[in-house]
This record gives structure tokens, sequence and C-alpha cells, in this order.
């Protein structure tokens, strides 16, 4: 399996914000995502390939009970399903980072969908590429076949990254197709990279949440490590 990076540090984000987790990133996306800020795990895929007993090796060595498998998008390969049995034998809990475009019979404590808005969908420039990668983001991000089977079967959270107020109406169109999403398991996170942008959204976007019986969810990563590779 292509792996980017295996670290240990704090999740920053969702319901298990500030837990101590090790991070296993697969590399590899069949999204396009105009605000990715891992480039290396998809638009411009590194890593090396090694073997699943490998990776659980270099998961077992920082004895950690909290596993995150994120990417890119790990659900793409099939070697996260092995990857994730071993780990769970191995007593750690499990949370998957996805996009919930591709579905897998993965273990898995907690299921950290990340649905992709419109906001999300690569801008026009002067690339040749541009033209095709449109395309294949809109095509592949909204699955809800698979959106509905990752909530039915698993304990999940959906963390929606938003720019503007056009962006929380999205949401509700969104929510508004899937009547069996519990609304205290949705989240609402600024897009941004730093921290100076992502309060000046948190100042709206804190009492749309409230208004609205959903959850803000800070990027505590950004805040502590400014989003470093490795962190």
């Amino acid at each position: 399996m292509r792996i980017a990076e295996i670290f240990r540090s704090l999740q920053g984000e969702g319901r298990l914000t500030g837990t101590p987790s090790v991070f296993v990133r697969f590399s590899g996306c069949n999204l396009s995502c105009r605000y990715c800020d891992t480039p290396f795990a998809s638009a411009n895929p590194e890593g090396q390939d090694l073997s699943l007993e490998r990776v659980v090796d270099l998961v077992a060595e920082h004895d950690c009970s909290h596993v995150v498998i994120t990417g890119g998008e790990p659900m793409l390969f099939s070697d996260v399903v092995p990857l994730t049995i071993a780990l769970s034998r191995l007593g750690r809990h499990i949370t998957i980072e996805t996009a919930a475009t591709v579905d897998r019979p993965v273990h898995c404590d907690l299921m950290s969908i990340s649905p992709k808005l419109a906001n999300s969908t690569p801008s026009i420039d002067s690339s040749a590429k541009t033209p095709e990668l449109i395309r294949r983001h809109e095509q592949n991000r909204h699955a809800p076949d698979v959106v509905r089977r990752l909530i039915r079967d698993y304990s999940y959270q959906l963390k929606f990254v938003v720019d503007n107020i056009q962006d929380c109406h999205e949401v509700e169109t969104y929510l508004a197709e899937f009547p069996e999403i519990e609304r205290t398991n949705v989240m609402l996170m600024p897009q941004g990279t730093d921290l100076r942008m992502l309060e000046k959204k948190a100042k709206w976007l804190l009492s749309y949440c409230r208004e609205h019986n959903l959850v803000f969810c800070p990027r505590r990563q950004i805040e502590w490590f400014g989003g470093a590779r490795g962190t």
C-alpha cells in the first residue's frame, strides 16, 4: 500500500479533538478539491509502498490507543480493509477520514465523513488538465448510496468545509436528502489554512451553528501546529 506518512499527533478536528492518535495517511485521491491541504497525498501523491505487516508494526511502535486512517482518500484502496482488521485485533480505536465516495467493508469505530460541497470544485485556470479535473471531481464528489451505507453501519460524524453563508444553505439542501442524519453529528468548519482566516470565519459560523442546531468544528491542528506536515 502506498503510504504518504505515519506519525503521532493530536486529533485536531471533530468529536475526538485533542485525543493522542497515530495518523496513517494513504497516498492517492479520486477528487481534486480546490482547498486541498495535503496535495502530497492527492494531486501529487508521494510516499512509500509498504506491506501490511510493516504499517502495523510502525503504528504499534507508537503505543497509542487511537489510530486515524486518512489520505488522500483511504477508501480508494482495498488494502484499507485488512489494515483495519489488523489494527482492530490490536485493540486500537479506528477513525477513518473519508469523503464517502467509495465503499469498503472496513472495521471502524468512528466514520468521519467530509462531504464535498460545490465550493470544493477546482477553479478554472489556464491548465489543459483543469476541464478533466473538474469533470472527474463533479462526477465523483457525491455518492448518496455510499453515504447512506456508512451512516447506517458506523458511528459517524459529518464535517462540512464552509466558506460563506451560501455554503451553509447548501449544507441544508444536503441534509434534506438524508433525513436519517442526526444534526448533532453534523459539524461545520471554516475553510482556511491560517489562523487569522479561520478566526474571521468562525465569528459568524459559530452563531449560525447555534441557531441551526449544528456543531461548530474548529481546526485545532492549525492553531497548534500551523498546519505543518506530520502534525
